[in-house]
């Protein structure tokens, strides 16, 4: 019983019995040995969603390699990757691998990424196995959550959840190839109006219940790079304005990360209220071209600022997010909008505008373009 109430009481004070929340100063000293972290938030052309991506039968570590070049090519030197629960019950020692192949590949083109362990956009019911198609003409019309509703609202899974969580930070705790560990996407997104009638009336309880729980799970492998969950609704000025989750993501994560697709005064603002938590600011989703967030206007903002700037897409492919959020309402099927909501590249390794990805190698000190073989 003793032991029960200790454990009870370091979890109260801050951080797990496993690990604390690092310091102030030992973030922003981890920061200041990394270069201006730059890159996107990646998934191969050929996977619809992250189950695709790393499954066996999917795995498709030649393409992964073609296009890490390409952002290798225009200064990258991160992305943001998501992994899913499923693939490790699935089979771990299998996906484990695969992850370390992903890890050589990217550090073969000097790219570090981050992490994801969960998500909660899109589709509420994940299922291993063959995925469907891309839903023609709408926007990551295949994108599933981690964990989806069944696991999220029995307990009893809790157990698997830990495993997953501990068993791959604990197998990568120590790997310089790794960034870092972005806990939970979106915790408490609940998917208007693509599948907001599919999820749990009481998601946010749910979640805010969870989310402690998985940092200290992740704490419990002793990482060494550090851990963050994304802030991206409500209001950032203060921690008493913000919603719950909010409160709870600052709290817990050892660098601040926060998505934003604002137009640019917007981005500075959000810089600016983020600032008062003197941690290293990480933008870990940005650039929605139709919404006002562009590379021209965000990313010379990021660096002056020195915030890590990781967008949203790499190459246009089965995800499709290259057409916009309104495409679950009204589907790009007869004509295609005016300009690509995200994205870098074409399949074939053509920028989607010279002029982005020039702008971006001089932000990044990559110099002149290289030859991309189309």
């Amino acid at each position: 019983m003793r032991r029960v109430f200790v454990l009870v009481v370091l979890l109260v004070v801050g951080g797990s019995a496993f690990g604390q929340r690092w310091s102030e100063q030992k973030a922003n000293e981890w920061y200041a040995r990394q270069p201006w972290l730059v890159g996107a938030n990646y998934i191969p052309k050929t996977a619809i969603n992250e189950l695709e991506m790393w499954q066996a039968d999917t795995f498709d570590a030649a393409e992964i390699d073609r296009e890490l070049g390409w952002a290798e090519g225009i200064g990258m030197n991160t992305m943001r990757v998501f992994l899913h629960d499923l693939l490790w019950q699935q089979d771990q020692a299998g996906f484990t691998k695969r992850v370390d192949i992903f890890l050589g590949i990217a550090a073969k083109h000097h790219i570090r990424p981050l992490l994801v362990l969960f998500d909660s956009c899109w589709d509420p019911y994940p299922r291993l196995g063959p995925q469907h198609p891309p839903v023609p003409g709408v926007h990551n019309s295949g994108w599933v959550q981690a964990p989806g509703r069944v696991a999220l609202e029995d307990r009893a899974q809790y157990a698997r959840l830990h495993a997953y969580t501990t068993g791959i930070v604990k197998a990568f705790a120590n790997d310089d190839r790794v960034l870092g560990w972005d806990v939970w996407n979106e915790p408490n997104n609940d998917n208007r109006p693509a599948y907001f009638k599919e999820e749990p009336k009481n998601k946010v309880e749910l979640i805010n219940a969870l989310l402690p729980q998985v940092f200290a799970w992740a704490r419990e492998a002793h990482p060494s790079q550090p851990l963050t969950s994304g802030v991206w609704e409500g209001d950032w000025s203060s921690m008493e304005k913000m919603p719950a989750t909010a409160r709870i993501q600052i709290s817990e994560s050892d660098v601040v990360s926060f998505h934003n697709y604002d137009w640019p005064e917007g981005f500075e603002r959000a810089v600016k209220e983020l600032q008062q938590f003197h941690r290293p600011l990480l933008c870990t989703e940005y650039m929605a071209r139709g919404n006002g967030s562009t590379f021209d206007t965000v990313l010379p903002i990021a660096k002056k600022y020195n915030v890590a700037a990781i967008n949203w897409g790499l190459v246009v492919g089965k995800t499709q997010t290259n057409l916009p959020w309104d495409s679950w309402e009204k589907p790009y099927v007869l004509s295609q909008p005016q300009v690509w909501f995200h994205e870098v590249f074409y399949g074939n390794g053509r920028p989607y505008r010279e002029h982005e990805v020039d702008l971006i190698r001089e932000l990044t000190g990559r110099g002149t373009a290289t030859a991309v073989q189309h």
